[in-house]
């Protein structure tokens, strides 16, 4: 059981199934008000949290495109990063009805864009998967059944399918073209305030791993964690985070220096 007033969130301390803690709050960076009682509860990897600590951080990943929940506390001079099981999460977090349809919604949403590929298909507007991240050339399934004859299109200019199949870059049909490789190609040049040196670097990046278009905030070190992937890579040279750290650290420069504008996407390979 827990209680919560009408303007902050707190918990039942009759409460026998939650490991109520004396010690500060490890997600707050700010120590607690002299005579605050608000009650602390320990997650399962061991670190001390309150509802509203715990709202806010979770809430904050769900907004960064980030539906898997993980420690940020430090331990042994490193971040946790255990991962919660949103059960636990919406437990200890005291979600209230609105919070929980909010944070329910886009995980599911996340889930499905992070696992599958979806489109309306331009035919029927019924929704189609593409199984092969590879072929711009797509079937459905429903305007096969319903017009007794093949249907494709183009996945990326949804028009129906002009020229040879199958094809990774474009179809035959005028102005297909890759928009966000076209926004890679030609975005504007950015720099990271905090990493020494980097004064020239492309704004937007498809990481290495799936191809997912990402943006540095401008805080905080150079690696940054795909929303879509989960993997860690360095935005300025583009490799990955324990590749990038053999001959550098998260605030100096590359060894590489900076990686130019991609002219290519990369295709995530998803076992």
């Amino acid at each position: 059981m827990t209680s919560q007033t009408q303007n902050e969130k707190r918990y039942d301390p009759r409460d026998t199934t939650l490991k109520f803690v004396n010690r500060p709050d490890d997600l707050d960076a700010f120590p607690p008000e002299e005579g605050d009682l608000c009650l602390r509860a320990e997650m399962s990897c061991g670190h001390a949290v309150t509802p509203e600590s715990l709202t806010a951080w979770c809430r904050s990943l769900l907004d960064q495109g980030q539906h898997t929940f993980k420690c940020p506390a430090f331990r042994d001079g490193t971040n946790c990063n255990a991962v919660w099981p949103y059960q636990e999460v919406r437990r200890l977090a005291v979600l209230t009805a609105e919070e929980m349809q909010y944070f329910e919604e886009n995980i599911a949403r996340l889930a499905a864009a992070e696992y599958c590929e979806f489109q309306a298909c331009p035919g029927c507007k019924t929704y189609v998967e593409r199984e092969d991240l590879t072929n711009l050339n797509v079937q459905c399934t429903v305007c096969i059944a319903d017009k007794k004859k093949t249907y494709q299109f183009c996945w990326q200019c949804l028009k129906p399918w002009k020229g040879r199949a199958p094809r990774s870059d474009r179809c035959d049909n005028d102005g297909c073209i890759n928009r966000d490789l076209e926004l890679l190609k030609n975005c504007k040049m950015t720099d990271l305030p905090q990493v020494q040196g980097v004064h020239a670097c492309p704004s937007i990046r498809a990481c290495p791993t799936c191809g997912n278009k990402v943006e540095h905030d401008k805080t905080g070190c150079k690696n940054i964690i795909c929303p879509r992937c989960q993997i860690e890579f360095c935005f300025v040279c583009l490799k990955l985070t324990p590749e990038c750290l053999e001959t550098s650290s998260y605030f100096i420069p590359c060894s590489d220096g900076v990686a130019p504008r991609q002219t290519s996407i990369p295709v995530w390979h998803r076992n």
